[in-house]
């Protein structure tokens, strides 16, 4: 009976190490907003509710992660990815940042380096020990 103590502590410990090696697989929340908004064929805009119809049609568990939902179209938004077209919050009408598309694509110019006399006028003198008396 001493013995099958410790056996049973260590299956245990082994379950929980096993549940937490257990990671997801897909992309997350945010790419496939994107993309569903980014293949909508409305117009204007995409509601939410239509969204949430097309991350389950995608076969995403729409369901049990609302909030998850909620809380990537938020942050789409202040990152500048969605535009909220009406409404306050989560539930409203997005559609994709036109401006923020363009921006991406343009490559960004590197600053040239300075001359190097200029870096040298920028140096601060050295320290001068004082006198001693």
């Amino acid at each position: 009976m001493a013995e099958s103590a410790p056996v049973a502590a260590a299956t245990k410990t082994a379950k929980k190490k096993a549940a937490a090696k257990c990671k997801r697989t897909g992309p997350s929340v945010g790419p496939l907003i994107v993309k569903a908004v980014s293949a909508s064929k409305e117009r204007s805009s995409v509601s939410l509710a239509a969204l949430k119809k097309a991350l389950a049609a995608g076969g995403y568990d729409v369901e049990k992660n609302n909030s998850r939902i909620k809380i990537a179209v938020k942050s789409l938004v202040t990152k500048g990815t969605l535009v909220q077209t009406k409404g306050t919050g989560a539930s409203s009408s997005f559609k994709l940042n036109k401006k923020q598309a363009e921006t991406k694509t343009k490559p960004a110019k590197k600053a040239a380096p300075k001359p190097r006399s200029q870096q040298l006028k920028n140096l601060k003198p050295l320290r001068t020990p004082k006198p001693q008396q």
